[in-house]
């Protein structure tokens, strides 16, 4: 296979279904059998959520929060996510392990990238929570950091479009997808495949990065077995 170790990118809103909210129990079902098939392939598999489908920030409520307990609260909302994911990947009889960015004890260890190693050489997938611990961070960035740190192949972004667009393909039909960037060419147009900080931590270590539509229950796997798919954010 290409890939030995992947990190795939998800936002909570995706696992809350149409309403974006809670969970949507078919969508989780969904993507744990996505990511089992390619685990099954010997494929190393990370997993970093957002938490927006519990909480999307301060600017979210009526009422005036610091940002940095804002921040907390969100990484918290993304060990709420992580923690559903890994328990319906032990029910379906694959190991899997949270590790936080947090001291959280009772959710899952503390992130050490020796141990992080140690978990994926065993085939355990593992899902990094809690942000990078840090507020001010999307989880974004925290992906790629987590990212380079395990050594992974790749970063994979499931969205709920097939790739990155110059504009908003549900809005206008005259988008055009583009099939390859540079990172260069994400910052320059302002394409928002991520925040700037990862697209610049991506470019600084020469970390791809591929945006595609996990509501597609084959994209994942095609793109894995090489199809050409999505769109390919390389150097």
């Amino acid at each position: 296979m290409k890939y030995k170790r992947i990190l795939l990118k998800l936002s909570g809103e995706y696992l809350g279904g149409v309403a974006g909210k809670g969970f949507d129990f078919d969508i989780v079902n969904s993507l744990c059998k996505q990511i089992t098939r390619i685990s099954d392939l010997g494929i190393q598999v990370c997993v970093v959520l957002g938490g927006g489908n519990f909480f999307r920030g301060a600017q979210s409520i009526p009422i005036k929060i610091d940002r940095v307990s804002a921040d907390q609260i969100g990484m918290m909302a993304t060990a709420m996510n992580s923690l559903m994911i890994k328990e319906t990947l032990i029910s379906m009889g694959y190991q899997a392990s949270v590790m936080t960015g947090l001291e959280i004890p009772a959710i899952g260890i503390k992130f050490d990238k020796t141990e992080a190693l140690k978990l994926l050489s065993k085939n355990t997938i593992v899902l990094f929570a809690g942000g990078t611990g840090n507020p001010f961070f999307s989880t974004d960035t925290a992906a790629v950091l987590r990212g380079l740190e395990v050594e992974a192949d790749i970063i994979i972004k499931g969205t709920k479009v097939d790739g990155v667009y110059n504009k908003d393909p549900m809005v206008d039909t005259n988008a055009v997808k583009y099939d390859q960037l540079s990172y260069s060419e994400v910052l320059e147009k302002d394409l928002k495949v991520m925040d700037s900080a990862a697209i610049a931590l991506s470019r600084e270590n020469n970390l791809p990065l591929c945006v595609l539509n996990i509501s597609d229950e084959k994209s994942l796997f095609d793109f894995i077995d090489g199809k050409e798919i999505g769109t390919k954010v390389t150097k």
